[in-house]
C-alpha cells in the first residue's frame, strides 16, 4: 500500500512531497470522494480527485508506486479521467516590456481588466 501524498509526488502531480502533503491537508484532493488525510493508502482502481483553481483531474490509479520515476513510467501509473484542461488556464500570461517601468494607475486598473479583477473593490 501506498500513502496518497507519496502517490501523488511518485506519479509527478506535485513536484514535492511537501506540496502534495499541504494538498491533502488542505482539502484539496478526495480519495473515491471522500475528503483524505495524507497517510490513507491508495490501491489499483481507486479514483482521486486533484481539485486546482478553475479545473478538476481526476485519475484512477493504475499501479501503487512508492517511489519517483521518470515522466514516461508515471504516466502509466494512473489513467486520466478528467475533462480537458480549459483553454483560459492555458493562455500566456500578459508581461510588461523589460524596463517599461513602474505601471502607472491606469496601466494597473487595464491589467487588472484584462485579468478579470475589478480595481473598484
Amino acid at each position: 500500500m501506498t500513502r496518497i501524498d507519496v502517490w501523488l509526488w511518485s506519479v509527478r502531480v506535485y513536484k514535492s512531497r511537501s506540496l502534495a502533503t499541504a494538498a491533502v491537508k488542505g482539502g484539496h484532493i478526495r480519495l473515491n470522494g471522500d475528503p483524505v488525510k495524507p497517510p490513507h493508502a491508495v490501491k489499483p482502481g481507486d479514483t482521486v480527485t486533484v481539485h486546482t483553481p478553475g479545473w478538476d483531474r481526476v485519475l484512477q490509479v493504475i499501479n501503487p508506486i512508492t517511489k519517483r520515476v521518470g515522466a514516461k513510467l508515471a504516466v502509466e501509473a494512473y489513467e486520466d479521467l478528467s475533462a480537458p484542461r480549459p483553454a483560459y488556464l492555458s493562455a500566456p500570461l500578459a508581461r510588461r516590456d523589460r524596463g517599461a517601468g513602474r505601471p502607472t494607475k491606469k496601466d494597473r486598473r487595464e491589467i487588472d481588466r484584462l485579468r478579470g479583477r475589478d480595481s473598484r473593490y
